[in-house]
């Protein structure tokens, strides 16, 4: 039997119903309102070719705050849209959800558009965005905090592409970008503007077209055990830049310049000038690797207000990283490539019988946060934790 309390009946104004079949009828108009409430707030809304909701724009027209969509494996052409909801979760059921832009692009800006609240997106492929002014995006955040786990970005002009709202943090989490950029240096597989938070972990960078593997402007970056490696053919610029300073940990990552890179740089920090507070680098248990033929140069900084903290790092090839300007560089080694098992391949563990095994320091805090690494990358686009403490230099810890 349902009980309603008194509270809720006093809006249908009782004492005015001519009739008891009014009442009942009213009762059970709250009664299935209540019901529906409750199903929408515990079950996810599908979203496919078999569904009521057969297209990802009409879900997005549609979306109230807190709604769950679950998409069905497929390719979606065209199929683009403007999200400005909060706590928005979408996921892949049964497979890849393939996003292909086919010319289209929400408001002129990218496959989708967000500006709402916070938003979850997991098992998504974003692919073949142009727009008129070269900036087409995967995904364009505007507004809100965004997490994407397991996505896909490829052929885009740029993979994602932030404004510069300070309120807003993009986290990425096991996921890849690829062969994005428009090929005039100025898109970028990643391109983050002047948001509050930027974190990636366990990602894969590969291939942008002659832009940036990874160019942020965030106040604070976290950017842990990800493989940044523009491999055979590439023809990226800086593998990772801050062209704004701001406070960056990069810990445990695989950074690898190609020998056909249009910039000799892997490593730039503060080349527009600094704009936050607090500009802080943190280069901790990183593995750089040199392959352009002339020589390149591993960390380039921007003279100023900025504290520099380089440990534990091994370098593959000529140069320095203290040759970058005043600060911190402890325990970083110049590394042969037969140090590793298999450099040619991109497999940077250190061999059983490398001399450097072993040779890790403590690396201290920076702002309370423990800056040694207790993960490491493992490809494809995967973290793993460490069963036992750090002890070698490198992004990678495990040995064959």
């Amino acid at each position: 039997m349902l009980f309603f309390p008194r509270a809720l009946l006093k809006p249908w104004r009782l004492h005015a119903l001519s009739n008891r079949r009014q009442l009942v009828n009213c009762l059970m108009a709250i009664a299935l309102t209540s019901l529906v409430g409750t199903s929408q707030a515990q079950t996810a809304i599908r979203v496919g070719p078999s569904h009521a909701i057969k297209s990802i724009a009409v879900a997005a027209a549609m979306a109230k705050d807190g709604d769950t969509f679950e998409v069905d494996a497929g390719d979606y052409r065209g199929d683009i849209a403007v999200w400005t909801k909060d706590n928005i979760t979408l996921r892949a059921i049964g497979g890849r959800v393939r996003l292909i832009a086919s010319g289209m692009a929400a408001e002129g800006k990218g496959i989708w558009v967000l500006r709402g609240g916070r938003m979850t997106v997991e098992g998504f492929d974003f692919s073949g965005t142009r727009v008129a002014d070269k900036n087409g995006a995967g995904i364009r955040l505007e507004k809100g905090i965004l997490t994407v786990r397991d996505c896909t970005f490829t052929d885009n002009q740029n993979g994602i592409l932030t404004g510069g709202n300070s309120q807003a943090e993009l986290e990425i989490i096991n996921s890849e970008f690829g062969y994005n950029g428009h090929g005039d240096g100025q898109s970028h597989n990643l391109y983050v503007g002047e948001i509050a938070r930027l974190t990636v972990t366990g990602s894969y960078f590969h291939h942008a077209k002659v832009g940036h593997l990874l160019k942020s402007r965030a106040a604070v970056n976290l950017i842990q055990y990800n493989r940044l490696t523009d491999e055979t053919g590439g023809r990226a610029s800086y593998e990772m830049e801050f062209p704004t300073g701001g406070i960056a940990y990069v810990v445990g990552n695989i950074i690898q310049q190609s020998s056909q890179t249009e910039n000799p740089h892997l490593v730039a920090y503060g080349a527009e000038g600094y704009k936050w507070p607090k500009n802080e680098l943190y280069l901790i248990n990183n593995t750089l690797v040199d392959n352009r033929p002339h020589g390149g140069v591993f960390l380039r900084i921007k003279p100023g207000s900025v504290l520099v903290k380089a440990v534990n790092n091994l370098l593959v090839g000529k140069g320095q990283l203290d040759a970058a300007g005043p600060g911190e560089y402890r325990n970083n080694f110049n590394a042969d490539w037969d140090e590793f098992e298999l450099a040619a391949r991109e497999d940077y563990r250190l061999k059983r019988n490398s001399r450097l095994l072993g040779k890790i320091q403590d690396s201290g805090l920076a702002n309370g946060q423990v800056l040694t690494p207790d993960s490491e990358y493992i490809h494809p686009r995967k973290v793993t934790r460490l069963s036992s403490p750090a002890r070698h230099p490198g992004a990678l810890q495990s040995l064959k």
